[in-house]
């Protein structure tokens, strides 16, 4: 094995790797992809966490009176769900070109700008909505780093231990949902970050916490929902920087680290205009043109992603074109459809939750004399901030029992099982969100609401981790990391559709109508992982 030293004096890169080799990985490739992969673990985390933080802010922007529409808010969400999954597009090429540590380091570094921006916006209701939304663009940072650190870890794991490892580091690393969820109702609770963070503001509607009910009138720091991050963001910056490494192997010049943080933030660069240009045409006046629905601009800014990538110069043209080679695949499309399924619904679920808990369960119908009905607030009303955190706690504690299982009796068993009771699950959902929207006392169907989505978070949890190990074993190494990459920036896009999907339908008065389309599309999945991977004949046999 050789070290290189470079910049900061770490032991950072690493020529000789070969883990398929047993003697060279319990020699020394284990203690090495271990570390790597505890270092990245905290790091995904804190990108899941400022990349969603949205879904809880708005509920909050609601308790105290921000002057924004709900549509608005589900929008907020969403934007920043559009960025994510559009900047794991370049971020799936980002590590061999550039180097897993510099490419962790940076990733993690950048996050510090949105939490920071949110800490300053939200200490005043004034602030333009505009700045807002240009935050949750710049959070997307946060669903982007998700494709460079899964591309990372495949390549320090034998084939055998890669379904745990990637379990491990995308199922805890989801626990930056969770985490996020928690942590901020609880942080806005008191002004622990002092002057720095401004003055508190009046609840005007109940809220909540993990631990109890906030009444209306309590002084809440909102803003410290930005601030909190930068307790984390810090030492992890260091911790990425002096203890991860490149593997040469993988990347063969990943050049010095400046030189590999330009091509980091080149890439980057490519899906914030793609993304920019992709919302300008979707989001309705004044902020952009309204011209656009939601399919067509996710359409065209993968295909202007693809094209800019495939466009730029120098070194990285080469690199890009060579990994290009995973889209005359079939299995690149299968599998990105079956993650759709799995992570996409995740995170998808995830972003939507926390304001369809307060939508549809914090108004009732008021029936007047005439027979008229009103949509008033319930007084009996559940917080999301006490509940929406389960379900992404549930996913994410699950999936690493998804790759394990997975490497045990093949993942495209686990996908096809847990694609079924999906169906169920969805059509089940929808049934009880159209009661309990038309009812006068929602709370009532609160929690086999509650319930059946933590049926549908831990299907797509196992699910997440058995889709996978297919990849690592469909794929070999040099593909399976841009693949892993890739599917992961499409399925991302389920950040954006959800929240859109599912507040359309709820200002339509028919909630159900967004879960029962998704069940339609888990059908469909069961279709799809059965020709490829199941059937007598499939192309790969249950991988």
């Amino acid at each position: 094995m050789v070290l290189v030293f470079d910049l900061g004096g770490s032991m950072s890169n690493i020529e000789k790797w070969d883990v398929e080799n047993q003697a060279f990985w319990e020699s020394t490739g284990k203690k090495i992809a271990n570390r790597n992969l505890w270092i990245s673990i905290p790091s995904l985390l804190m990108g899941f966490a400022i990349w969603l933080m949205w879904g809880i802010v708005t509920v909050q922007m609601i308790n105290l009176g921000f002057p924004f529409e709900p549509s608005e808010l589900f929008a907020l969400t969403a934007i920043s769900g559009l960025t994510g999954a559009t900047l794991r597009i370049p971020a799936s090429f980002m590590i061999r070109i550039a180097g897993g540590r510099n490419t962790i380091f940076l990733t993690t570094a950048l996050l510090m700008i949105p939490a920071i921006g949110a800490g300053i916006a939200l200490q005043d209701k004034t602030t333009p909505l505009w700045v807002f939304q240009l935050l949750a663009f710049l959070s997307g940072i946060g669903g982007g780093n998700f494709a460079c650190s899964m591309s990372n870890i495949s390549t320090f794991f034998p084939k055998s231990q890669q379904g745990l490892a990637l379990g491990l580091n995308a199922g805890l690393g989801n626990f930056g949902v969770t985490t996020m969820q928690i942590l901020i109702p609880l942080v806005m609770t008191a002004g622990v970050f002092g002057a720095l963070a401004g003055a508190p503001m009046e609840l005007l509607k109940d809220s909540g916490t993990l631990i109890g009910k906030i009444a209306a009138g309590t002084e809440t720091w909102i803003q410290n929902a930005g601030w909190v991050w930068l307790l984390f963001l810090i030492p992890l910056a260091f911790a990425g920087w002096f203890g991860m490494n490149n593997l040469l192997a993988i990347t063969p010049n990943p050049g010095n680290p400046l030189a590999a943080f330009g091509k980091i933030i080149g890439l980057y660069l490519v899906g914030f205009i793609t993304a920019a240009v992709g919302l300008y045409l979707y989001l309705p006046a004044p902020v952009g043109l309204g011209v656009l629905n939601m399919w067509v601009t996710m359409v065209l800014i993968m295909a202007g992603t693809l094209f800019m990538l495939r466009m730029l110069p120098g070194s990285i043209k080469p690199n890009i074109q060579r990994q290009f080679t995973i889209f005359s695949d079939k299995h690149t499309w299968s599998m990105s459809v079956l993650y759709i399924l799995t992570f996409g619904s995740f995170i998808g679920f995830s972003m939507a939750l926390p304001l369809s808990i307060t939508v549809i369960f914090g108004f009732m119908n008021e029936v007047a004399a005439d027979g008229s009905i009103t949509r008033v607030a319930n007084p009996n009303a559940p917080s999301a901030l006490t509940y929406a955190w389960i379900g992404p706690f549930v996913g994410a504690l699950i999936r690493p029992l998804g790759g394990w299982i997975s490497d045990k009796v093949g993942g495209s068993i686990v996908t096809q099982i847990i694609s079924a009771v999906m169906v169920v699950a969805s059509v089940a959902t929808g049934y009880v969100m159209h009661q309990a929207y038309g009812s006068s006392q929602p709370e009532q169907y609160f929690f086999t609401f509650l319930l059946l989505f933590m049926v549908l978070f831990a299907a797509s949890g196992i699910g997440n981790g058995s889709t996978f190990r297919s990849v690592g074993v469909i794929f070999d190494r040099e593909k399976a990391g841009p693949v892993l990459g890739w599917t992961s920036a499409v399925a991302a896009y389920g950040s954006f559709v959800a929240p859109i999907v599912i507040g359309d339908q709820i200002k339509a008065g028919t909630p159900q109508v967004a879960m029962y389309g998704f069940a339609v599309f888990y059908a469909l999945c069961m279709v799809l992982n059965w020709w490829f991977y199941l059937r007598a004949n499939a192309y790969v046999k249950n991988p």
